[in-house]
């Protein structure tokens, strides 16, 4: 600090240590109360993220929390079909309001602002990051108590844009059993340490398959790996989700309010804990 400083930064230049970095964080829209934000990411596409999106809001929901889920995968938004929401957002003057899910679940997806839904979207980066920002700052939400965000794969610039501008209060990591996939979710665990977000759960999808007549366990893709990771991080919660074709024929038809299942029950007790801490 130099002997001449005022204290006011605003007529300053000097980068010193007593100046506070400037804070990219967004405000979301005046009617909006979301008290948890939660990003689930991967590493890699196809390992079932907006899978475990939808299930944890559905899981959040069923322990008697208010629950949304923002998509933020511009070019590859799966959300809607999976809660069977195929109707346009509408809005008004001050804002857009969300769609709502048959159980109540609030979701906000660029299919609901396509001419028709399987059209593609063609944009550059920027464009697809500001169209993320403005789901949290134009859109309406409400009351919520937890907020999923279905991030894009990778750690480019739609993550790093949520990360900056959004109020992220931790992240779950997905994965699946093959080694590739775990050494490229070693990147999305270190991308969350460097933005000092923190990781609240490992999940991995198609960890195993459960023989329908004998009811043995077979790891299709080799021994799960995913407790040596989850130490190796220091990510104290772990979840194990099967290869189970009920669950993708309850994505399929938009009724992924209906599936049957606790494998996610550790993160519902840890996500449901960051809500009594908070009051």
């Amino acid at each position: 600090m130099s002997e001449t400083c005022t204290h006011d930064c605003s007529t300053c230049g000097a980068n010193c240590a007593s100046r506070e970095p400037e804070s990219l964080l967004k405000p979301s829209h005046p009617q909006s109360h979301v008290k948890k934000v939660i990003g689930v990411v991967s590493g890699k596409g196809g390992v079932g993220k907006s899978l475990v999106s939808s299930m944890l809001a559905v899981a959040m929901r069923r322990a008697g929390f208010k629950t949304a889920v923002m998509d933020a995968d511009i070019t590859g938004p799966s959300i809607p079909k999976a809660f069977g929401v195929h109707t346009k957002a509408m809005g008004e003057e001050g804002g857009i309001f969300p769609e709502r899910s048959a159980n109540g679940t609030e979701i906000i997806s660029i299919n609901m602002f396509l001419e028709d839904e399987s059209d593609p979207v063609v944009w550059r980066g920027p464009v697809i990051a500001g169209m993320v920002t403005q789901f949290w700052t134009d859109v309406i939400w409400g009351d919520v108590d937890f907020m999923f965000v279905d991030m894009p794969p990778g750690t480019g610039d739609v993550p790093l844009t949520i990360f900056q501008s959004l109020p992220v209060d931790g992240v779950v990591v997905v994965t699946s059993p093959q080694e590739l996939v775990g050494q490229i979710v070693e990147k999305c665990v270190r991308m969350a340490e460097m933005m000092n977000v923190p990781v609240l759960g490992l999940v991995e999808n198609m960890s195993y398959f459960v023989c329908p007549d004998c009811g043995e366990k077979h790891e299709i893709f080799g021994v799960s790996h995913v407790a040596e990771a989850a130490q190796q991080h220091g990510i104290d919660t772990v979840c194990r989700i099967p290869m189970d074709s009920r669950l993708a024929a309850n994505m399929d038809a938009g009724e992924i309010e209906q599936f049957e299942g606790e494998w996610l029950q550790p993160l519902v007790n840890k996500l449901s804990g960051m809500v009594k801490e908070a009051k």
